[in-house]
């Protein structure tokens, strides 16, 4: 990597900066600090959800399985457009419908603060777990770009994504992700060209690649896997809490709708262009073994982009991982703050809990740096995000939905049905492998992960539904829930028009990079340049609609 890409870099590591601190005075209560103000712009809180989900783990997790396998790899992605299209029609509204900040205050409200007080501990558990899955990827991309280690790389990133995660709040995290949304966007529709040039075109890459490399399913991700990896993905999506705060932000029920559907749309064409470089990678190189296989997609980068794209594709990833990283800290900096903080003292000032919120995010900041260190000692990225699908997917985040649904089940039988899964899904991942050697393939694993909650639930509502007794939980949860409705949603047109031009004035900002590149691209100057002049064009129509929008 030259000293152009290195700039590159640099100046794109500032202009996300910039814009993430630009809201440091917007979080001045919970609300807007921790959801935006409750009346986030569905589109924004869409293309949020999907940059959240996203990540650089997409491009060394799901890069190295397309690699590997080939298009196995964009038919697993195809679930979570499925499961997309579920939660927008079902779920997403129902989640806004409850008007609460974060899932934990409606596993509060629903099922009581003793069984909330018991799923916030296991979910920052599993959290700190997640984030260092999030952060591993983008060190592994800086390390194989430029060759620095993968330590220091871990250790810098997570100190720059605090700063601004801690300072900015969710408008930080919503407005980053947008910007990378389009910067990524913008680079690998200029990358997959290129790929297909280098190796002489499309029906070269069709004759060369391996056997069974255009098979949707193969002997390690059969077709039971994809059903059970769907069902995950639908719980993980609909239950995980960073991604409950994307439903739970916007103003109405239509809205959490929306975001949904985008997420669905997006990821029904996102795949197929996402997983063409790895693939095509392959064709050109097929010597990777191992955990280098987690890098094909930056290799085939590093082959074809111009001067200088190779630098704004890794900045963009960076700061796609910074999207899911922090996230995660912020729903989990504010369930510590609104949901465990503010339980013991309920007469401290938003101010205060706002200061909490930050020196938590923080302290799960630095832990998450150290899981990240270890990342390699567990296996691997894809082992590390393959055992948290199994283990935790269906367990942690299915039971807190079903309660959403329905009116019979308790505290006690939600918190059962997830420490139950748990430990069944623990037994057979690392004790049943050594103490009796039995050890179930990725299909099985995945499918006992969301398949037991699903049986203990449905046992749960049959026996309530034999009982006949009505439950005095979902009484009080009604009655909080009248309450709750007449509640005004903040004024937050403001902060709304502030994100838009400030999104605007980013994507402005990196089209004119990409314009400027074109100039000195030694091969494909007249893509990068069109790709620059479209990339400003729409920046400008973002900040023209924000400054027209009364």
């Amino acid at each position: 990597m030259g000293n152009i890409d290195i700039s590159v870099i640099l100046i794109f590591v500032a202009l996300i900066f910039v814009c993430g601190i630009s809201f440091s005075k917007s979080g001045k209560n919970m609300k807007s600090y921790f959801s935006a103000g409750g009346a986030l712009p569905w589109w924004m809180s869409g293309l949020s959800l999907f940059m959240s989900f996203f990540s650089a783990g997409t491009f060394v997790v799901w890069g190295a399985i397309a690699y590997q396998s080939g298009w196995v790899a964009i038919s697993i992605q195809w679930t979570m457009c499925i499961s997309g299209i579920i939660i927008g029609f079902v779920i997403a509204p129902k989640w806004q419908k409850t008007k609460a900040m974060t899932a934990a205050e409606f596993i509060t409200d629903r099922l009581g603060y003793k069984t909330q007080r018991n799923y916030t501990y296991l979910f920052l558990l599993i959290s700190i777990f997640t984030m260092g899955a999030f952060l591993y990827p983008v060190a592994k991309i800086v390390e194989v770009s430029t060759s620095i280690p993968i330590t220091t790389s871990i250790i810098g990133l997570g100190i720059l994504i605090l700063i601004y995660t801690s300072v900015g709040g969710l408008w930080a995290v919503i407005v980053t992700d947008v910007l990378q949304f389009v910067v990524l966007t913008a680079v690998v529709l200029i990358v997959v060209p290129l790929s297909f040039d280098k190796i002489g075109g499309i029906d070269n890459f069709i004759d060369k690649a391996p056997d069974n490399f255009f098979q949707f399913v193969n002997e390690e991700y059969s077709p039971l896997f994809l059903v059970a990896f769907g069902l995950y993905n639908l719980f993980f999506i609909a239950g995980n809490w960073a991604y409950v705060q994307r439903y739970t932000s916007v103003a109405t029920p239509k809205d959490a709708k929306k975001v949904g559907w985008l997420f669905a749309a997006l990821y029904a064409v996102s795949p197929l262009v996402w997983m063409l470089p790895p693939m095509i990678y392959r064709i050109l190189n097929p010597e990777l073994s191992g955990l280098a296989n987690e890098g094909a997609y930056l290799l085939m980068c590093k082959e074809v982009l111009p001067v200088g794209m190779l630098g704004l594709m890794l900045g963009g990833m960076i700061f796609a991982t910074s999207s899911s990283v922090n996230t995660t800290l912020n729903i989990s900096a504010g369930v510590l703050a609104n949901d465990v903080y503010k339980h013991f003292r309920p007469k401290t000032s938003d101010e205060s809990l706002v200061k909490v919120g930050k020196l938590a995010t923080i302290i799960l900041g630095v832990i998450t740096i150290l899981i990240a260190l270890m990342v390699p000692y567990f296996g691997g990225i894809v082992e590390v995000v393959m055992t948290l699908a199994a283990l935790t997917g269906g367990a942690m985040f299915l039971p807190p939905i079903w309660a959403l649904f329905s009116q019979k089940q308790t505290g006690a039988s939600i918190l059962s049905v997830t420490l139950i899964s748990l430990s069944i899904n623990a037994f057979f991942k690392f004790l049943s492998p050594a103490v009796f050697y039995l050890k179930l393939d990725r299909a099985t694993e995945m499918g006992l992960g969301v398949g037991v909650p699903i049986v203990l639930l449905v046992i749960f509502e049959l026996y309530f539904s034999y009982q006949q007794k009505g439950n005095n939980q979902y009484t009080v949860y009604l009655e909080k829930m009248k309450h709750k409705s007449g509640v005004v949603i903040d004024d937050t047109s403001e902060d709304n028009k502030k994100g838009a031009r400030v999104i605007g004035i980013g994507v402005a900002a990196t089209g004119l990079i990409i314009l400027v590149l074109s100039f000195i691209a030694e091969s494909g100057a007249l893509l990068v340049g069109s790709m620059g002049l479209l990339v400003s064009i729409l920046g400008c129509f973002i900040i023209y609609k924000s400054l027209n929008n009364r």
